[in-house]
């Protein structure tokens, strides 16, 4: 997938860079996998705000993905691959032998026609799901369950993929892009490859008008606040915030550790970040 960059004909096109989709399905979603997706804009539901910043935003379709590969032993082509705007990566709309459709996420190499496949007769190759204990070891895989049966959980976004590094017992042991090592039961589903869109980390979107349309409003500064309004506000002129940058509710904001799930440190060979 290519970036496309503009002439420099105003201040935003200067540095806009974005993705070329030029190779995409340019029709509408298949309708009977759509629903509404109405935007909550940052509020729970007593209609308070509780994340800032959120609203707006253009409106937008829900495409129902398939995370679960339940459809086993039948084969399904590659009708179309679509650009999706709720999540990072692109999707594909798959017809099976008996009529039904799926949407599910797209690879990169894949292309219109390809045939894909779930269970663990199936071939080792791109597209394809099967349980973790049928693929071997050093190959790159996506959308990876962390329970059997519940769906993948893992490697969902634009050019994510995690590595099987060997066996112990009933468990896979897995390695994430974070430095991560953790093991996961043999018999969950992934799927083989490396999801598409890559090129989604170097965008730029150029102007503050193409946040508004992605559901982003105007974010304010710390030290550009008041004292009562954030930890980093007051002082006389320009400061840079203190020695100890803090969120507004006063928990560090460099690398503090927030994880508290003691039920499964066990599967957790390396912590993240080690590498």
């Amino acid at each position: 997938m290519a970036l496309k960059q503009y002439k420099p004909y105003t201040k935003s096109t200067r540095s806009t860079i974005l993705i070329d989709r030029s190779n995409l399905w340019k029709g509408k979603p298949y309708k009977p996998l759509t629903a509404t997706n109405k935007s909550v804009k940052g509020r729970n539901n007593q209609g308070r705000i509780t994340s800032r910043n959120h609203g707006g935003g253009h409106k937008q379709k829900y495409r129902i993905i398939d995370f679960y590969r339940k459809k086993f032993d039948i084969k399904g082509s590659v009708e179309r691959i679509e650009y999706d705007p709720n999540r990072s990566c692109h999707i594909m709309l798959i017809k099976f032998e008996d009529g039904q459709r799926a949407y599910y996420l797209a690879p990169q190499k894949i292309k219109v026609g390809d045939i894909v496949e779930n269970g663990s007769n199936s071939e080792i190759k791109v597209g394809n799901a099967l349980p973790l204990k049928d693929i071997p070891v050093g190959i790159n895989i996506h959308n990876v369950e962390l329970q059997p049966g519940g769906g993948g959980k893992i490697a969902r976004a634009a050019g994510a993929n995690v590595t099987i590094t060997g066996f112990d017992g009933n468990y896979s042991i897995i390695k994430m892009t974070s430095g991560e090592i953790r093991k996961i039961d043999s018999r969950c589903l992934a799927t083989i490859g490396v999801l598409s869109n890559p090129d989604q980390k170097n965008i730029n979107i150029g102007k503050a008008g193409r946040s508004r349309w992605l559901g982003r409003r105007p974010h304010t500064r710390g030290v550009a606040m008041n004292p009562v309004d954030h930890p980093h506000g007051g002082g006389e002129g320009k400061t840079a915030g203190g020695r100890h940058p803090v969120s507004r509710t006063g928990v560090s904001a460099k690398g503090l550790k927030t994880r508290d799930n003691k039920r499964t440190d066990k599967f957790i060979i390396r912590r993240k970040g080690k590498r």
